[in-house]
């Protein structure tokens, strides 16, 4: 059985990053989507917290906590605004890979890069899905010992600032490889996408030819394979629990807004229709919340059906944050559109969310293909 109660560590890292979310990470988040990054001041609060380098591993400088421990804390930080959360300078999606391969020589010159607590940015370019829409975009050749990237990757976040990036891919033999670039041989194409996570440095990377060398492969083969697949588990828990934070803060806006407000000489959270939307939204929050957790638990210990576990997670935070943002707009009725309220913000932030991270179809049809596989093998057997 899964204990869902925080221990008193977690509840007060918890507590701290709930209140610099409501105190000084909200405030600022229009401003941050205006000027399309992050404050140098929040940032530089979240980097002495130590709440830039949670998945880093302790003999990098940073806190190495469990999944578990990950999740409340990136909760309450998106409870102040997502779009500031997924713009925060660093590793990134990135801190997975490292965290798995801290001792690799090829991330040295990265873990010496880091000075009191402050990191370059990496963008991580993940180019394992050969179906999506954007794959015969991307192409990664085998050349010798090394490879040859041509094309344009699919937007990723921190792509603007990135001074490294890290690449998950199947090259054109069908052979699984991780690299690491650090020569900023590339060209970053910016624009909005889907006009949301405006703070995040939103990109798609762009190679011409770019030579990689042997020496800067982390992983290539089987042992790329395995890294992949615990980094992408890993990191679907991540977003899934980023996700939680802003269906939380659209959840409680819309129930103080409908409270607070009267039509009819009574107040709008008092009429069936109302009340049932808040409700629903509320059980879809839950629902999301405990399946997200589970699944730290279960990544964590590397169990048996990990993937099975991650996937399920990422897809119902997906279909519940999109649910719980857009009925929140509907709450506020016109005002739901108006600048002047956060939650016409936040709806266009899930959005962009699930189309960076993989929409729902997909990862439904990645968890059929894994549940059937599975089948398939115990009936052979």
């Amino acid at each position: 059985m899964i204990s869902f109660r925080p221990t008193d560590e977690e509840r007060a890292f918890y507590d701290l990053a709930r209140n610099l979310a409501i105190e000084n990470i909200r405030p600022v988040a229009r401003e941050c989507e205006a000027s399309r990054s992050v404050s140098t001041h929040i940032t530089k609060m979240i980097e002495e917290l130590g709440f830039s380098a949670l998945e880093l591993p302790e003999i990098w400088g940073g806190l190495e906590l469990p999944l578990i421990s990950q999740v409340q804390i990136l909760q309450a930080l998106s409870y102040g605004d997502l779009g500031v959360v997924q713009g925060l300078p660093g590793a990134g999606d990135a801190a997975s890979f490292i965290r798995l391969n801290s001792d690799h020589t090829l991330l040295q010159s990265y873990k010496k890069s880091g000075r009191d607590g402050a990191r370059p940015s990496v963008a991580f370019v993940d180019a394992t899905d050969a179906d999506a829409p954007w794959a015969s975009e991307f192409k990664i050749r085998a050349n010798g010992s090394g490879y040859i990237l041509q094309g344009i990757s699919k937007p990723v976040r921190l792509a603007k600032t990135a001074q490294f990036v890290a690449i998950a891919a199947v090259d054109s033999e069908g052979e699984s490889v991780v690299l690491w670039l650090e020569n900023k041989n590339w060209e970053v194409l910016e624009g909005d996408y889907r006009l949301g996570l405006l703070a995040a440095g939103l990109g798609r990377l762009h190679f011409s030819n770019v030579n990689v060398g042997a020496e800067q492969i982390i992983a290539r083969g089987r042992e790329a394979s395995e890294l992949i697949s615990k980094v992408q588990n890993r990191i679907r828990v991540l977003e899934a629990s980023k996700e939680l934070g802003l269906m939380e803060a659209a959840l409680d806006y819309a129930i103080e807004y409908t409270a607070g407000r009267k039509a009819f000489g009574q107040e709008i959270a008092k009429f069936q229709g109302v009340s049932f939307t808040i409700a629903e939204m509320a059980f879809e929050f839950k629902a999301a919340k405990n399946l997200v957790w589970q699944a730290a638990v279960k990544v964590d210990e590397q169990a048996e059906d990990a993937l099975g576990y991650s996937l399920r997670a990422l897809y119902r935070a997906h279909r519940s944050v999109r649910h719980v943002t857009d009925c929140a707009v509907q709450m506020l009725g016109g005002h739901g559109y108006v600048q002047e309220y956060p939650v016409e913000k936040w709806m266009r932030d899930a959005q962009a969310q699930v189309a960076l991270y993989g929409r729902e179809k997909d990862l439904l049809i990645r968890r059929g293909e894994q549940i059937l596989s599975g089948a398939k093998e115990r009936v052979t057997q």
